[in-house]
């Protein structure tokens, strides 16, 4: 039986990974809310990537999960960086 992911449980993914993958492109935060929304989409855009390599995506709270939810929120990042005119890296 697969166990899914509280709502409480995507949050604290989203916000580690949000606030990580603020630092991996662009050494500070968006902000709390923007780093926590943009961790959440970068969890499930990590998820889809490994997924369309093979992979699973994100499995819990867990280390692998967040591996992947950092991944996912340095890509969504630096999109969000190319459409909002910001400099990224």
């Amino acid at each position: 039986m697969e166990r899914k992911m509280s709502i409480l449980s995507w949050i604290i993914l989203g916000v580690i990974a949000g606030f990580l993958g603020s630092k991996i492109v662009n050494k500070s935060g968006q902000g709390l809310v923007l780093d926590i929304v943009l961790g959440i989409v970068g969890a499930v855009v990590g998820g889809l990537i490994f997924s369309a390599f093979g992979a699973s995506g994100v499995t819990g709270l867990n280390i692998y999960s967040l591996i992947v939810a950092v991944i996912g929120a340095v890509v969504v990042l630096w999109a969000y960086h190319q459409f909002t005119g910001k400099r990224a890296f």
